[in-house]
């Protein structure tokens, strides 16, 4: 075969992969509004800190299977221990307060605000890693932060203590994606994955006797070993949607996560969205895609 039939054939093979790409997405959406309902669920009886016990260890075997056979023990070679302990120690915390806000809130709404995390790792990005606001990006973060405010005001259904947990979920977890901005640099994503499971499991771990621990019997303890293999389904299907698309193709599917929630919120919970809470999702949500798209362009495209 010549390289000028290589060169034709080599597009439509791209092209191929985004189809893919989007419904591993999609599958990652809805794995993940499984496990966010589950763990809504979960909560009502047990400490939050029982619920991510059992979610993180049962996603550091799960990733274990998937990874260890291929790197061995590789993998945990780094430099950068305490920045991997800094970045778990933030994710666990970010992790408790919105399964918290899920006890205290409708779960369609605590996912709304979380989705403003995006627009924190922007803000974290420009005051540790010195990246330029500038003004688009600036007015994406105005508008996305109008839209948290509209959800939490109140008067709104969402207006909660809950939606305070929610938001605090959404300012550590913005600066958990600007820390693996910098760990990227040096860190595969192998190893980050293993390390913050390890690290995420021994701090629930930690949590447990300080927070309770009921051991739970048949069909609870089923849903937590369940809870804990989405999120590690989600957390591969994820991260398989990158690999096979760029993030302009696939990324805004992710907001499909919304719209599982608000569906689970109601047949479960009869939760009802507001106004107030669907208009500021849709600001949020369109800050969130514009913001997208913006870093998307001032990327040069790879050459063919």
């Amino acid at each position: 075969m010549t390289s000028e039939r290589l060169d034709q054939r080599l597009p439509a093979a791209r092209a191929d992969r985004v189809p893919r790409g989007i419904l591993y997405m999609l599958g990652a959406t809805v794995v993940f509004a499984i496990s966010n309902a589950l763990a809504k669920w979960q909560i009502g009886s047990y400490s939050f800190a029982e619920v991510l016990f059992f979610r993180a260890i049962v996603s550091l075997i799960a990733c274990s299977v998937l990874i260890l056979p291929r790197t061995g023990l590789m993998v945990f070679r780094t430099h950068r221990l305490r920045d991997h302990f800094s970045r778990s120690g933030t994710q666990a915390v970010a992790q408790s307060l919105i399964v918290i806000a899920f006890s205290l809130m409708p779960l369609g709404g605590a996912i709304a605000i979380n989705f403003a995390s995006p627009l924190f790792a922007t803000l974290f990005a420009a005051l540790w890693l010195k990246e330029k606001v500038g003004l688009a990006r600036g007015a994406a973060l105005i508008a996305g932060f109008l839209g948290v405010l509209l959800m939490a005001a109140p008067g709104a259904d969402s207006f909660r203590i809950g939606a305070l947990f929610a938001l605090g979920n959404a300012v550590l977890f913005g600066s958990v994606t600007a820390a693996v901005r910098s760990l990227t640099t040096t860190e595969s994503a192998e190893t980050l994955t293993m390390y913050q499971m390890v690290f995420l499991t021994l701090f629930f771990t930690l949590a447990l006797p300080v927070f309770g621990f009921t051991w739970p019997t048949g069909i609870d303890l089923t849903a937590m070993l369940v809870n804990g293999l989405f999120n590690s389904l989600g957390q591969h299907w994820w991260t398989r949607a990158l690999s096979l698309a760029p993030p302009s193709a696939v990324g805004p599917f992710y907001y499909f996560s919304i719209v599982w929630a608000l569906a689970l919120g109601f047949f479960f919970w009869a939760d009802i969205p507001t106004l107030p809470l669907l208009a500021g999702s849709a600001i949020v949500v369109c800050s969130g895609l514009f913001l997208l798209w913006h870093e998307t362009g001032r990327k040069p495209l790879p050459a063919d």
